[in-house]
């Protein structure tokens, strides 16, 4: 049993985007589905962009406030605050055989949210992208 915080491991590899380490943590050819975005994000730099769009800056707070553990699957509850407006939401990481992750699932909730979000991170994306960013 996990003797951290919810979400502590989660974060501690979040924290590490942009190094070596963060793509040790996957799966060869990882996937993450949001309910922010219009499709899968795939492989470890695409996933690596999603997090550095979300990190600066779009979630005025955020804390993960549940966290189990059953087989393959880690499920985190969290809430936060995301454009002044409060947001709760659901991770699910599904790690393979060796451990690493091979799938994210991530949720935001409400609708309200999940549009303003969804287009920030749309703009943040494509700036990434205009500056070198390729997948």
């Amino acid at each position: 049993m996990n003797q951290h915080a919810p979400g502590h491991d989660w974060i501690a590899i979040v924290r590490k985007n942009g190094t070596a380490e963060f793509g040790q943590a996957f799966a060869p050819n990882p996937t993450l589905d949001a309910s922010v975005l219009g499709g899968p994000c795939v492989g470890v730099e695409a996933i690596a962009a999603f997090f550095a769009a979300t990190s600066g800056g779009m979630y005025e707070t955020i804390e993960f406030t549940h966290e189990t553990t059953t087989g393959r699957k880690t499920y985190l509850e969290w809430q936060g605050k995301a454009f002044g407006k409060h947001v709760v939401g659901t991770t699910i990481l599904t790690r393979n055989t060796e451990g690493l992750i091979e799938h994210i699932q991530l949720y935001h909730s409400p609708l309200q949210v999940v549009v303003e979000f969804s287009r920030e991170l749309a703009k943040r994306l494509e700036a990434e992208s205009r500056s070198g960013f390729t997948d």
